[in-house]
């Protein structure tokens, strides 16, 4: 039977974060991501991972105070669900998601809801695992689309106007990121030192409150690249595949 724990402001400092597990260079953002967890844990913000070690999670919490572009009450919201390598095809993704089901419904929550898009991206959630659980499109921006599990007729969520832009007025590449993810800081100082490097011009806009995190332009998670004043993905980059997206463009 597996075992599974919940992070805690008890138990958080010696437990690890499963994303960036053992990789040195993202030390940095891990501890940024477990100060950003604990700020999130007075909101219901919810961390449960495998007990092993691996990248084995589920991280979800209310609507209200999910650092995303959406509008919503009483529902909760999952940021990612993640079950990698070896752990694969043994029924992990299944237990975390039907805990975070169950979890809903005894708080009372009118449903639960996740972003995915129509193609697969990384860092986005599998639309046809989710819909096997009952999980419907309640609303899409491109090819971004807002799945929810409803418990009862409440109102279901929705994007907010804000991130239906998918446009800026800045037409140098810029970024949006926040420490929701623990892979961020490194990629972040490693575009600095590489348009310092190659005057390049990137602009940088930390989301660093909710407020910020529900007036972005664009659909949302933890990191969003505009081009151009259009928006590209929204797919973590590294120097490398700075350099790849540019010269395409």
């Amino acid at each position: 039977m597996n075992e599974y724990i919940n992070l805690t402001l008890e138990n958080i400092d010696n437990e690890h974060i499963c994303c960036a597990i053992g990789d040195k260079k993202h030390q940095v953002g891990v501890d940024m991501k477990k100060a950003w967890i604990k700020n999130k844990l007075k909101d219901g913000h919810v961390f449960r991972k495998l007990n092993d070690r691996g990248k084995i999670f589920i991280e979800y919490e209310p609507i209200e105070t999910a650092w995303v572009p959406i509008t919503g009450k009483n529902y909760e919201y999952i940021y990612c669900l993640w079950v990698a390598g070896s752990f694969k095809g043994k029924g992990i993704a299944k237990e975390l998601l039907e805990y975070a089901i169950n979890d809903s419904k005894e708080k009372g929550m009118s449903g639960i809801c996740t972003l995915v898009s129509k193609k697969k991206r990384p860092f986005i959630g599998e639309k046809k695992f989710f819909e096997h659980y009952g999980f419907k499109v309640i609303d899409e921006i491109a090819d971004y689309e807002l799945l929810v599990l409803k418990f009862d007729n409440n109102e279901t969520p929705k994007f907010n106007n804000n991130a239906r832009n998918m446009k800026i007025d800045n037409q140098d590449f810029t970024i949006y990121y926040s420490n929701e993810c623990p892979y961020v800081e490194y990629e972040v100082k490693e575009l600095i030192k590489y348009a310092n490097n190659n005057n390049v011009k990137i602009n940088f806009i930390k989301v660093d409150s909710l407020d910020k995190a529900k007036n972005v332009p664009c659909v949302f998670n933890n990191w969003a690249n505009f081009y151009k004043g259009e928006f590209i993905s929204n797919t973590i980059l590294n120097a490398n595949a700075f350099e790849k997206v540019i010269n395409k463009k």
